[in-house]
């Protein structure tokens, strides 16, 4: 079988997916990594600095992200792209339920996560539950591609293993999706967890309660008139459409005034707060003649406050 190097450059791709890294390590984040650093732990070699190249050089034209499988198209040197698939177990039902659990149970976890971002103590909470984030060996990714070379991984499953990476920069979600859960379903479940352990249902917020007099002539409680907080500001709303009050929804509950207000200073004001200097560099005598100057460069027009070192305002 002939190698590789046998068929020549590899064809210019037009909108090819060009990696963003122009030079030196691929990959920002914690978790693109620390995927690269498990995939180069495996010594392959000048096969990932070649699959880099095609990378940067946008050879891969499409990349799609599935529960358990990466397939990719890579332009190589033929005129038909070559079909490339990297799959990798998703986690059980089971496994994720419990994952799900401990991410919930942890309003740290919660948070981050909502937020779009994945902590780099994910990674212990996976391993701990018994199913590592990120692979531990080649055998655990099943590799295939439909160019002629016989290695594994040539250099278009490389160039998918970079632009993999960078889909997990650009979106750590992926990560998670491949392993088998969608951000969506990820985030909903979390969601619905923290519902249940706090009893507020999922999406929905506490309802504002609002004091209520001791009684009423009748001997019935009843809720005072003018409620408070955020309640005052919604109270107007509920009763009116949204099409009557949008245009004065972000406006001043007070009238502001056109600019807001100058205090007029003197402008050797800073020397009368730091008071005279020591007399080793000038004293009371240096102090007026600074006053002097200040008063000088002043904004003109403006009196300057009398002070109580000495001398005429002007």
């Amino acid at each position: 079988m002939n190698s590789f190097a046998d068929y020549g450059r590899p064809r210019r791709v037009d909108g090819g997916l060009r990696a963003r890294s122009t030079k030196g390590a691929i990959g920002r984040s914690w978790w693109s990594r620390r995927f690269l650093e498990v995939l180069e732990s495996f010594a392959l070699g000048t096969r990932l600095t070649r699959g880099r190249s095609y990378a940067r050089a946008g050879q891969v034209v499409r990349l799609d992200i599935t529960p358990g499988l990466v397939s990719a198209v890579v332009q190589g040197s033929r005129p038909q792209p070559y079909q490339v698939s990297i799959a990798l177990a998703p986690f059980p039902a089971e496994l994720w339920s419990r994952v799900e659990t401990e991410l919930a149970g942890q309003a740290f976890f919660s948070a981050r996560l909502l937020a779009g971002d994945l902590p780099a103590e994910l990674e212990e909470l996976f391993a701990a539950a018994g199913a590592p984030l990120f692979p531990t060996g080649m055998d655990e990714l099943t590799q295939r591609c439909s160019c002629p070379d016989f290695a594994v991984p040539c250099k278009h499953l490389a160039a998918t293993f970079y632009l993999l990476a960078e889909a997990f920069d650009a979106d750590p979600f992926e990560l998670l999706h491949w392993r088998g859960r969608s951000r969506a379903e990820l985030l909903d479940r979390l969601r619905a967890r923290r519902a249940e352990a706090t009893g507020v249902p999922a999406g929905t917020v506490p309802p504002v309660e609002l004091p209520v007099e001791p009684s009423t002539p009748d001997g019935a409680a009843s809720i005072v008139d003018a409620p408070a907080g955020a309640a005052r500001v919604l109270a107007g709303l509920a009763a009116n459409p949204l099409d009557e009050v949008v245009d004065r929804f972000w406006s001043a509950p007070v009238p502001l005034p056109d600019r807001p207000p100058s205090l007029a200073t003197g402008p050797d004001l800073l020397l009368r707060q730091l008071g005279p200097p020591a007399p080793a560099i000038g004293g009371p005598g240096l102090l007026e003649r600074l006053r002097r100057a200040y008063r000088a460069f002043g904004p003109p027009g403006r009196e300057a406050v009398r002070s109580s070192g000495g001398g005429t305002a002007t």
